[in-house]
């Protein structure tokens, strides 16, 4: 199947799905095709175990197999994706709460990423296989950030106050940079890459991709603000903000910096005041337009992918065990590591308890775990991870994000407008 067709099929299917979801479901629309391509896939297993002489299971694991996920999200897709997100963050609430969003970007995922692991090592050789420390941290790295691409659809959906979504947009989109460096050098030590192997090396590879990945997307973020102020046709400041996009990316990435966290920085200077003036009204419209428009149609591409991507999975009762294990340990992880993280900031204050239940039960996971899981090395305990990062990924996206609202409601009975 040539590239235009597999991706008329994603559409075609996106578009039907969303449909039968409007019809019936009328879940959000994201996670009514997610459970609906989950379904799919499901009654294709059972057809294949009714029917075997069909082969329909082997044909759609071909097809899905065509689909590098792990390449088409975190090589391509997730530079819109997180430009997207970045765009519709507010700045300055975002700048007033800049502590509790370092807080829990950096330290809550290390925090994270060292209790899901260890408590994994624990569970593993009484449901499934034991194994290693070090492979258990790199499960602890696909899990510990919060997906970007779930958590701004949750927000819009639910409206909570504008500090909190600022807290929990940029969280979700820093934090979604830390935990892919992170993944990068668990897996470099996982699997004896000796520039990871000491302290020094962890330091400065932080360092360089972490940091010097948001100075870099700062600089072409002023650099594309200028080139907007330039002209005044609407059309062009779109081409920019493209280029922007895309470019921030794949030149970080190429320079060994952490792509995702520039490419958020690079989206965020289009919300400073200036760059504001240096827009035009027609093209900030125009932009903010097509931006969305990006952001729901890519949305609703990778949760098909992501209900279609169990084909891939080889479940086994063992892993299927260790999953149901992983959910609640995840929910309590995710809990004490925002806890912890934010101590310091929060101390005294009354409010805090509710800000940490929304944080918790809305740590949604999402396709970058999915795509970060699918790009393991081939083992013995590639199954086990993957079967693992999936089930929560799944748990996270359609319990909790169906549950959210009711959560928010508790703590905030009137949604702030829109």
């Amino acid at each position: 199947m040539t590239p235009l067709g597999l991706l008329a099929l994603l559409l075609t299917l996106s578009a039907v799905f969303g449909v039968l979801n409007d019809r019936t479901l009328r879940l959000p629309n994201t996670i009514g095709v997610l459970l609906i391509s989950l379904l799919a896939s499901l009654a294709m297993l059972g057809i294949d175990r009714l029917l075997p002489g069909i082969g329909l299971h082997a044909l759609s694991r071909q097809w899905i197999g065509s689909i590098d996920l792990p390449q088409a999200l975190l090589g391509s897709a997730l530079s819109f994706l997180l430009f997207a997100g970045a765009l519709q963050v507010d700045l300055g609430q975002l700048l007033g709460r800049w502590k509790p969003v370092l807080a829990l970007a950096l330290l809550g995922t290390v925090l994270a990423i060292g209790l899901f692991g260890a408590g994994m090592w624990l569970i593993f050789p009484w449901v499934d296989r034991p194994v290693p420390l070090v492979w258990c941290l790199v499960l602890g790295a696909i899990l510990a950030p919060t997906d970007p691409v779930s958590v701004v659809g949750m927000l819009r959906r639910i409206g909570l106050p504008a500090p909190l979504q600022a807290l929990f947009a940029g969280e979700s989109l820093f934090n979604d940079g830390v935990g892919v460096v992170a993944f990068g050098m668990a897996l470099g030590i996982a699997t004896g890459d000796g520039s990871v192997a000491n302290g020094t090396g962890i330091l400065t590879r932080f360092a360089v991709e972490a940091v010097g990945g948001g100075l870099f997307g700062l600089g072409l973020g002023w650099g594309a603000m200028l080139l907007m102020g330039a002209t005044e046709e609407p059309h062009l400041e779109l081409i920019i903000s493209l280029a922007l996009a895309t470019g921030t990316f794949s030149l970080a990435n190429a320079l060994h910096m952490s792509g995702p966290i520039a490419v958020v920085v690079a989206g965020l200077t289009m919300g400073v005041r200036r760059s504001r003036t240096a827009i035009t009204g027609r093209g900030h419209a125009e932009l903010m337009g097509f931006w969305s428009l990006v952001d729901e149609v890519l949305n609703a591409l990778l949760f098909l992918l992501i209900g279609f991507e169990v084909l891939a999975v080889a479940f086994h009762w063992s892993h299927a065990a260790a999953a149901l294990a992983a959910v609640p340990l995840s929910v309590a992880v995710r809990g004490l590591s925002v806890f912890l993280s934010t101590l310091p900031l929060h101390l005294g204050r009354p409010e805090r308890g509710g800000t940490l239940v929304l944080l918790t039960w809305g740590g949604l996971r999402g396709g970058i775990s999915v795509a970060l899981a699918l790009s393991l090395p081939a083992g013995p305990l590639r199954s086990s991870l993957l079967a693992v990062c999936y089930g929560v990924v799944v748990f996270t996206i359609i319990v909790q994000g169906l549950t959210i609202e009711r959560v928010a409601r508790h703590y905030h009975p009137h949604p702030a407008p829109p």
